[in-house]
């Protein structure tokens, strides 16, 4: 009977053929993941013998010596770590070292395509060196190319980490850059301008409206080339920010390197403090009293000096010395520290260069583990689905060569990488 209705349909010439049944997609065979040891990103051990069983997206156990399922795929991986994804706290997927294009450069003279097709490749780069997940704070001139990209990596057309964005970004009208042109002339912006609380609110929700789960704010900047940086943003422009963008449900980071911006983004309310190069004491107190984190961005620091001149002899500049000390006045004022690097400012893919810093500024290799997977899991939000090596949550892993809590530079050793419960790498 089918076959008539179909030959009547084409006899009569129809175009539509009847819809053929659905042919259901098989189940992904279960993958059994057996390292030297397992850190789960929570407790700061590494479990010698535990195991890994991944069905479908999820993790569906952990332990020692789990059963095998039927069809199940066993990955070997003798003398590795498996742990958590890690989370990379503060990139710019569309920003590239500023030693081989200069900020100005790339945000006035880079085509929107071609930094779009960097940060494709940007992408790829940062998920197969073990980081699962980014916090893209900023696109730096390029609009909200974040959500496209965002998206594309979401429907598989291309490889990344998990993107939470904050498109534009927002500063104080005046302070951002490119600076030095001729006044009056409009030049394009690395951030969305505004000037009070009612064009602050305004630009909030059209951030949100156009794909933002993050708000970014800078509370300071240089109002002209080769000055200091003075706080910027009004304590009545960032609390208007706060209470629009939480009434929305997301959270907001703020771009802080001076006590002044500091103190009023911690009385503002915000949720991440980036940079922080300026804190005292009674700030890091606030911000651990709120539980306010604090992303140190070793690494910017370092990596501008470096290109500088800089060869990494001690004593070092003042900038470097400068983050190094606010990062252990913060972990001596007890405020959660999120790992994030600002990469961009430095190589794609070599993510963990904050994390080596970190542990030589006095934190543990564990502390630092921590730090890059249930910890930025925490303030970003997503605890409740990434950062550990737990039963129901998503099967975001990475096994590194040897044992990263004696050493953590080994996560610079990547041999397996697994996304949503797919093998990515190698």
């Amino acid at each position: 009977m089918r076959w008539l209705l179909i030959a009547a349909t084409l006899l009569l010439g129809g175009a539509t053929l009847p819809p053929a049944d659905p042919v259901p997609l098989a189940d992904p065979a279960p993958l059994l993941l057996r390292p030297a040891g397992v850190f789960d990103g929570v407790d700061g051990q590494v479990h010698a013998g535990w195991q890994v069983l991944v069905r479908g997206d999820r993790i569906a156990a952990v332990g020692p010596a789990l059963a095998m399922p039927p069809g199940a795929r066993v990955i070997d991986l003798a003398g590795a770590t498996l742990m958590p994804g890690m989370i990379e706290g503060h990139g710019h997927l569309f920003l590239h070292p500023y030693d081989e294009a200069s900020w100005d450069d790339q945000v006035l003279h880079e085509p929107l395509a071609l930094r779009t097709a960097r940060a494709v490749a940007n992408a790829r780069a940062t998920l197969r060196a073990g980081f699962t997940s980014e916090r893209d704070l900023g696109t730096e001139g390029a609009g909200y190319a974040d959500v496209g990209l965002k998206q594309a990596i979401d429907q598989g057309i291309v490889e990344g980490p998990r993107l939470s964005v904050a498109t534009r970004a927002i500063v104080a009208l005046g302070a951002y850059g490119p600076k030095g042109f001729e006044p009056g002339v409009a030049i394009p912006q690395g951030a969305e301008e505004v000037s009070g609380p009612e064009q602050m609110v305004a630009a909030v929700r059209r951030q949100i409206a156009a794909g933002a789960d993050w708000i970014k704010l800078y509370a300071d900047y240089r109002w002209r080339s080769g000055e200091d940086a003075r706080a910027t943003l009004s304590l009545q422009e960032m609390e208007a920010a706060v209470a629009a963008a939480h009434d929305a449900g997301r959270p907001v980071a703020v771009h802080a390197s001076t006590a002044e911006g500091m103190r009023r983004a911690v009385e503002a309310g915000v949720d991440t403090i980036e940079h922080g190069y300026g804190g005292t004491p009674a700030i890091f107190a606030g911000m651990a009293a709120k539980r306010i984190a604090l992303c140190p961005t070793l690494a910017a620091a370092d990596a501008s000096a470096r290109y500088r001149g800089w060869t990494g002899a001690e004593p070092a500049p003042p900038a470097v010395r400068a983050a190094r000390e606010s990062f252990r006045a913060a972990r001596a004022a007890g405020v959660p520290i999120c790992m994030g690097g600002d990469v961009g400012v430095y190589a794609h893919g070599d993510n963990a260069r904050e994390m080596v810093l970190m542990a030589a500024a006095g934190m543990t290799p564990a502390q630092v583990l921590i730090a890059a997977t249930s910890g930025n899991a925490r303030w970003m939000r997503v605890g409740d689905r990434l950062g550990a090596v737990k039963s129901g949550l998503l099967a975001d892993l990475v096994a590194v060569a040897g044992d990263p809590t004696t050493n953590v530079a080994a996560v610079r050793a990547v041999r397996l990488v697994i996304k949503n419960g797919a093998v990515v790498a190698p």
